[in-house]
This record gives structure tokens, C-alpha cells and sequence, in this order.
């Protein structure tokens, strides 16, 4: 009975383990990439809100800006 349970705790440990990795892995994937599925979802705001798409200085500040304003 006692090494059933040793069993279980050890494969608890390393399924939490295996999430603990995956979710490191993607969280870096999310601080690459953010930025550029920022982006997109604003690109697709604004032409749901009839607003064109500025482009910003790095990927991650785009915004929305009205057809008839100049800047």
C-alpha cells in the first residue's frame, strides 16, 4: 500500500512538472510574440470600426486612427 501511494506522488510531481514547463515555454512564447498578435487583433478592430490601421514604431503599438484625420 505504501509504494502505491509513492507511485502516485511521484507521477503527481511530474505531471506538474511537465505544466510547470509547458506553461514557462508559453509564456515566453507569448512575450516574443504578443506584440505582433497585438497587432493583429488591432488591425481587425479597426476595420470592424471603419478606422484605418497606423502602423507604430515596433510591433505592439499600432493603433486606430478615424479615414478623414492626417496625422
Amino acid at each position: 500500500m505504501i509504494v502505491e501511494m509513492n507511485k502516485k506522488g511521484q507521477a503527481l510531481v511530474e505531471y506538474v512538472l511537465i505544466i510547470a514547463l509547458i506553461s514557462v515555454i508559453i509564456i515566453g512564447i507569448i512575450n516574443t510574440f504578443g506584440g505582433y498578435l497585438k497587432d493583429a487583433i488591432t488591425k481587425t478592430s479597426c476595420g470592424i470600426a471603419g478606422q484605418v490601421y497606423e502602423e507604430g514604431a515596433s510591433a505592439g503599438e499600432g493603433y486606430c486612427r478615424d479615414e478623414d484625420d492626417g496625422s
